[in-house]
């Protein structure tokens, strides 16, 4: 029986597609391809030479989401998509409520509908706020302190109710920390629309000189070269993770909340210099004020992931960087560049 992907086009989304199909999983996938563009679909068929069904379904679609359970007997689902930029959160809060809370409503409404109890939940490091201490582990008290962070705060709140109501359930909330990288071959990477919000893909962008320079927030913190600490995870060992939550869900009943991250914390600057080495090309930056909200360190204690999942990161911020650059290099207008060939 197949996994439901929704959001599978999207950068974490369609990098767990290449191991969901390479661990010779079905898969089908639901993306309204808002930000996320179908070129990564074709190309996921060109890197792993297998097929997949694919949905232009919005989850606010409750009809059309309702077809899809009907029309296929889906044994679990990854749930990625999601509207994701902390500042546009703020913003918006409106906008970022109706969609990734109540899209995850109308899909838990159907997974109930159709006795498909088994979920992956792309959570976020973000529902830790400010934390109390680094590195984080998964008993740190949930205080997100932006729309985006509370909408799967929310969120994961929702999935532990669902397991109060039903014990049927089995679900694993994935909390991310800072994904980079891009799949070795350069076929598909990180495609932010206009310009990013993320560190990495602001730096590739400044590499190829489609932005002038980098701006780093902050220069005071109370980090060794005074610019914030992040914990930056290669997106393949990511999407790793994903496969062993799945064997997890599938395996057994319960909630769980895991922490995706290296454990290690890098400076701005220090992913600065890794890049610089990595791909040969210089960046230009300069030091701005700090953004309201951020932090001085966050990076994960990821031995609950290793001890429960059997997984642990395994790729260098060195990979990190050269695959980032390899796929910018060689896509630098994103999926509107012309397919690349796998090498």
């Amino acid at each position: 029986m197949p996994i439901l992907v929704t959001g599978g086009a999207g950068f974490i989304g369609s990098h767990t597609c290449v191991e969901l199909l390479n661990s010779n999983y079905e898969i089908i996938i639901l993306d309204n391809f808002s930000n996320s563009n179908i070129e990564s679909l074709n190309r996921l068929k060109e890197l792993t030479g297998k097929n997949f069904e694919v949905y232009d379904v919005d989850l606010l679609d409750k009809e059309n989401v309702d077809n899809i359970f009907k029309e296929n007997h889906i044994e679990a689902v990854i749930h990625f998509a999601g509207l994701k930029a902390v500042g546009e959160s703020v913003e918006k809060p409106n906008y970022y409520y109706q969609n990734n809370v109540t899209g995850t409503l109308v899909l838990t409404e159907m997974m109930q509908k159709y006795n498909v109890y088994n979920l992956v939940f792309s959570s976020s490091a973000t529902v830790y706020g400010i934390p109390k201490a680094v590195p984080i582990s998964e008993d740190f008290p949930l205080i997100a302190t932006n729309p985006y962070g509370r909408t799967k705060l929310m969120i994961e709140k929702i999935l532990r109710d669902l397991n109060v109501s039903n014990k049927d359930w089995s679900i694993a909330s994935l909390r991310y920390f800072n994904p980079i990288g891009a799949h070795e071959s350069g076929l598909i990477g990180e495609d932010p629309k206009g310009i990013p919000n993320n560190l990495m893909p602001y730096i590739t962008q400044v590499a190829t000189g489609k932005l002038p320079e980098l701006s780093v927030f902050g220069n005071d913190y109370s980090t060794p070269d005074g610019t914030g600490v992040r914990d930056y995870i290669h997106v393949v060992d990511l999407a790793k993770g994903h496969i062993k939550a799945l064997e997890k869900v599938l395996s057994t009943n319960g909630v769980e909340s895991y922490n995706l991250g290296t454990g290690q914390g890098y400076s701005v600057l220090e992913l600065v210099d890794a890049f610089e080495k990595a791909s040969g090309q210089k960046i230009p930056y300069k030091i701005a004020p700090r953004r309201p909200g951020d932090i001085a360190e966050c990076y994960a204690d990821p031995s609950k992931a290793e001890r429960e999942l059997d997984w642990k990161s395994e790729k260098s911020l060195e990979e990190m960087c050269l695959d980032s650059w390899r796929w910018q290099e060689r896509n630098p207008d994103g999926y509107l560049s012309k397919t690349v060939e796998i090498k």
